[in-house]
């Protein structure tokens, strides 16, 4: 006799502190997300003005994108 899968509702799936996702839903919204994260850490290192201010601004915008992140992944898992 098959086993019966358990459906999940479950965005994410934490793991080792981190979540990982685990439905459409998910994927949805960690994409962009990572997209966004890695054109920004592209345009920071290639960029040549104004340094210091660069890094404090994108680095204040990644610190509330993965504070978002990991608020979302907390209660959708």
């Amino acid at each position: 006799m098959p086993r019966k899968v358990k459906r999940s509702n479950q965005w994410f799936i934490k793991v080792r502190g981190s979540y990982l996702p685990n439905s459409w839903q998910a994927w949805l919204l960690y994409v962009p997300y990572v997209t966004w994260l890695l054109m920004g850490i592209f345009f920071a290192a290639y960029s040549h003005e104004a340094v210091v201010a660069r890094i404090l601004i994108t680095g204040t915008a990644w610190y509330a994108g993965a504070a978002t992140m990991t608020w979302i992944a907390a209660k959708k898992s």
